[in-house]
């Protein structure tokens, strides 16, 4: 324990009166200084004066107890009780101070008992490990509000001492029990004044803050946790106090407060700092810090915070821009409309857009314009100021890489140069893996377009396909793929086929790999209903109850919709984790993958041929959706393969017992189990039992 350069001084030349005076000085204003004082004593023991030592850590000692400083008092007998309390003594002063800071307590007795507070009371190490056991399990005693994870807030109701368990009432789950010692692993005190205790609390009070004070919640949130917390997080802090229908209007006020601060890029996080000026003096070190595309951010989001500070950022975008503006034009470009946008155009700079259009290479230029409206903003201007912007549209055609900016100049180019935008049509459909973002805009562009699908609807099929397995087209792969589902482009094209094509077309779906089995199934289902030539022997119809057929669609769907993307993003994190070859869950989610596919692709063709069973008119006889009533009371149904029951005499049409008996009548004999009985009536069965 370190100690005062002066009282060393005073130690060495033993003026133990000038450290007696600092020390009662000390103690009258500030006796919770233990470092101080605890530092000063064990210094004065190494010296061979105890009994001074002891002599003032009993005064100290007075004077904590004198003004109720329980607390400080049990940190000062843990760290020098040995110095001034007798052996034989200790234990008890601990357990009178524990009294008094804990005696109200409803369960002080019973869980000091349950930490062996009264056994073995002159082992003081562990005395001081039970001291610690002790207060832990009194955070969970009667009345505290409590966190667990996956259950929310709730409130301790009831300590078992006898099963060592603390009884939890959450909002949705009662009387859930919690083992002593799981409790500092599960549950999480909440102070008075935490966010989530207030839910509890007092929920009405936080959802007037709503509307009324948007900050003043928000400053509850961000200071109850400890830490910057993203916008995820504060609503589901608030989850049950702010409406989903209120909540973009509330965030928007609240973050607008001077003290909100914002770090990050894409998810932000928040805190909230001591004063305006600090928050001020944040944003300012973190613009400092940032590159300047990210300064153009920060500019944005926090300019309107104070006039001053916006200054002070423009000005040193305008230094960046000058700077950009012969080596990256883009850069330049998107600072003065930014200032433009926040603080008015900048005036008399050499950087402003007319010049850069004049100057700057237009590939040069547009290529550095991250922005995508701000590029849509340059295109404009070159058409409206440029005679030769076809030719610089035609230019840009080939590194655009955003569909909606890839219309606008689609559109311009139809209008003014027909040929050369047929010739980048061709030239994409030819080979597409030159421009793959562009192949990608012709390709959903068609779904809507009839022209582009009849420009070479079986060219465009095999390409979609094709691309959808090189290396080239992977940041454009999902697109590609949403192409094939109903009512997206492939399955548009088939309508432009031609009776010669279909088979190429055919052709192409069945090597199509990158599709699922049911997405292959599916298309070549379509192609075969269109194109009389590609119909195969038409298989045999497979009969259901129409609640049978309905309930196998809701599989199929379910499987389409929830099964087959869940697992696909499973098998994308279990990539994610690393080698291939030892990871259980890629290998296990693969599996899956296959039998959802498998499961997938054998309802789809079953569902392709299923036929609903009518209701009988003719009951003389056994037919598919007939029920027999059998002599000693015993029934036996004929239904399809899908309501099989054999062990409750329900039969498929497809067993050797179902075509055995179709057409037998009334008064025939059906041998079951080496009996055989007579059939005594026949009934429809084509809706389920009631």
């Amino acid at each position: 324990m370190s100690i005062s350069r002066n009282t060393q001084t005073q130690l060495s030349k033993g003026d133990f009166s000038a450290i007696e005076t600092d020390w009662l000085a000390k103690t009258a204003a500030s006796p919770e200084e233990l470092d101080y004082f605890v530092g000063v004593a064990r210094a004065l023991t190494g010296n061979g004066e105890d009994s001074r030592a002891a002599t003032l850590l009993e005064m100290l000692d007075d004077e904590l107890k004198s003004k109720e400083l329980w607390r400080a008092r049990l940190k000062l007998l843990a760290r020098a009780g040995g110095i001034y309390v007798a052996d034989d003594k200790l234990h008890a002063a601990i357990m009178a101070t524990l009294k008094r800071i804990h005696g109200s307590r409803p369960s002080f007795a019973g869980l000091a008992e349950a930490a062996g507070l009264s056994r073995a009371t002159h082992d003081l190490p562990k005395t001081w490990e039970k001291v610690e056991r002790f207060e832990s399990l009194l955070a969970f005693d009667v009345g505290s509000v409590v966190m667990m994870e996956g259950k929310g807030v709730g409130r301790v109701v009831e300590v078992n001492l006898g099963l060592e368990s603390f009884k939890v009432d959450f909002e949705r789950i009662r009387g859930m029990n919690v083992g002593f010692k799981a409790a500092a692993k599960l549950l999480r005190p909440l102070e008075p004044g935490h966010i989530l205790r207030r839910k509890l609390e007092e929920p009405e009070t936080l959802k007037s803050l709503v509307k009324e004070q948007p900050s003043e919640l928000l400053h509850g949130v961000l200071s109850s946790f400890g830490r910057p917390l993203n916008a995820t997080e504060i609503r589901e802090a608030l989850a049950g106090i702010v409406s989903e229908s209120q909540w973009t209007g509330f965030w928007n006020a609240a973050r607008k407060h001077q003290q909100v601060v914002a770090a990050g890029t894409g998810k932000q996080t928040y805190r909230w700092a001591e004063t305006s000026a600090d928050a001020l003096d944040d944003v300012w070190r973190a613009y400092t810090k940032a590159d300047p595309r990210r300064k153009i951010e920060l500019f944005r989001r926090d300019a309107g915070r104070d006039p001053a500070l916006a200054r002070k950022m423009a000005d040193d975008l305008g230094r960046l821009a000058e700077i950009a503006q012969a080596t990256e034009p883009g850069l330049a470009w998107e600072i003065w409309f930014n200032l433009e946008r926040l603080l008015g155009a900048p005036e008399g700079v050499v950087w402003a857009p007319e010049s850069l259009l004049e100057d700057a290479e237009p590939r040069h230029l547009a290529g550095g314009i991250e922005d995508r409206l701000l590029r849509e903003r340059a295109y404009a201007m070159w058409r409206e100021k440029s005679e030769r912007w076809p030719e610089i549209f035609r230019d840009l055609f080939g590194i655009e890489q955003d569909p909606r900016a890839l219309d606008l100049l689609a559109d311009g180019l139809q209008v003014a140069a027909p040929k050369d935008y047929e010739r980048i049509l061709d030239g994409l459909l030819a080979q597409p893996h030159r421009q793959p973002c562009a192949f990608a805009w012709l390709a959903e562009r068609a779904a809507t377009d009839e022209s582009l699908r009849a420009r070479n609807p079986l060219r465009l099929m095999q390409q979609i396909f094709t691309s959808l397995n090189r290396d080239e087209f992977l940041p454009v792969r999902l697109r590609l793929l949403a192409l094939v589902e109903s009512g997206s482009t492939v399955p548009r094209l088939l309508s432009h086929l031609s009776e010669a094509q279909a088979p190429q077309a055919f052709d192409a779906v069945e090597r199509a790999a990158a599709l699922e089995p049911y997405q292959r199934k599916q298309l070549a289902n379509a192609l075969e209903l269109r194109f009389a030539s590609l119909r195969k022997e038409e298989e045999a119809p497979l009969y259901a109850r129409r609640d049978s057929i309905e309930e196998k669609r809701i599989e199929l769907q379910n499987l389409l919709t929830v099964e087959i993307p869940n697992n696909r993003k499973a098998i994308e994190e279990a990539r994610a984790h690393g080698d291939l070859r030892e990871n259980f869950e890629y290998k296990s989610a693969r599996q899956r993958h296959e039998y959802l596919n498998a499961r997938a692709a054998g309802l789809n063709g079953d569902l392709t041929r299923v036929r609903p069973i009518e209701e009988p008119t003719d009951l003389s006889e056994i037919r598919i959706g007939t029920r027999a009533h059998l002599a000693g009371g015993r029934t036996l149904t004929l239904l399809g393969p899908w309501e099989s029951q054999p062990e409750q005499d329900v039969i498929s049409y497809e067993s050797e017992l179902g075509k055995s008996i179709l057409g037998l009548r009334i008064g025939g004999e059906i041998p079951l189990d080496g009996v055989k009985y007579k059939i005594e009536a026949i009934e429809s069965a084509t809706e389920p039992a009631a």
